[in-house]
């Protein structure tokens, strides 16, 4: 199992802007796949970005064109740029890494979007 810790979360207005961390503790990081999921209070846990081994990308339909997922392997970190924020984007958004039967999960940070 990978150790998964996130950063970046935080209150901010509609509009505004917020960029999430999530540093991996493994030395292979470059063969995960890596994933960002939110939860809304009383909603399913929902994928919201994934970037591939090789860098390919895909945004649910909500977040395209203002979330912007991307990984430093350098760094062990993958990162979600959120612009354009709206109250909807409000949950705890999960960091996942995913190598075959390998299935990490982070704590979670709180992102709250409010006037």
């Amino acid at each position: 199992q990978v150790q998964l810790v996130e950063s970046g979360g935080g209150l901010v207005q509609p509009g505004g802007s917020l960029r999430l961390s999530c540093t991996a503790s493994t030395t292979i990081f470059s063969v995960y796949a890596m994933r960002w999921y939110r939860q809304a209070p009383g909603k399913q846990r929902e994928l919201v970005a994934h970037i591939s081994s090789g860098g390919s990308v895909n945004y649910a339909d909500s977040v395209k064109g203002r979330f912007t997922i991307s990984r430093d392997n350098a760094k062990n970190t993958v990162y979600l740029q959120m612009n354009s924020l709206k109250p909807e984007d409000t949950a705890v958004y999960y960091c996942n890494a995913r190598y075959y039967v390998d299935d990490s999960w982070g704590q979670g940070t709180q992102v709250t979007v409010s006037s």
